[in-house]
């Protein structure tokens, strides 16, 4: 048995280095790959101060419980680029208010985040609305005085009605 003659072919021309060299290239290409997705998609923090933050979580419970105790509960919908807003008035305990803000807060990207204040009109609020991205986002009701806050989730594009009414966390 006679083996093949290896000494006059470089390496570069025999296959198994390449075999054993083509793991690491790949796992390398991957990571600048993975590097340039990273820098160009990133989305920052939701939130800059975590303390702040923390400290303002009992003041939202009570204004979420404010709303509660006023029978604040609104249908949103959103279609065809239009917001449209009213308060279930089975619940409502008191005058619907004449200027709300409306924010929608993307769950991931504080970026594409955006608020509208609306005007009470014949019963309804409405706004021409474009969000930048379709799927779930955050929607946050409150007065003008801040006074009460509802929240809730609505999954865009959608040509039903969402229910946002106010949930209170049991002590």
């Amino acid at each position: 048995m006679s083996r093949p003659d290896t000494k006059g072919t470089p390496w570069y021309k025999q296959r198994w280095p390449w075999l054993l060299m083509a793991p690491p290239l790949v796992a390398v290409i991957a990571g600048f790959y993975t590097l340039k997705l990273a820098i160009q998609s990133w989305d920052g923090l939701v939130s800059d101060d975590y303390y702040k933050e923390g400290l303002a979580i009992q003041q939202r419970i009570d204004r979420t419980a404010k709303a509660a105790e006023l029978g604040l509960a609104a249908w949103v919908q959103w279609n065809d680029g239009r917001l449209t807003l009213w308060f279930d008035p089975a619940r409502l305990k008191i005058d619907p208010p004449h200027l709300i803000t409306v924010r929608f807060v993307h769950p991931t990207q504080s970026g594409k985040d955006q608020q509208l204040n609306l005007v009470l009109d014949q019963g309804r609020y409405w706004a021409p609305l474009a969000l930048p991205t379709m799927g779930r986002w955050h929607v946050i009701i409150e007065d003008e005085s801040r006074q009460w806050r509802l929240s809730g989730t609505i999954v865009v594009p959608t040509e039903r009605e969402e229910l946002i009414q106010p949930i209170v966390p049991k002590e």
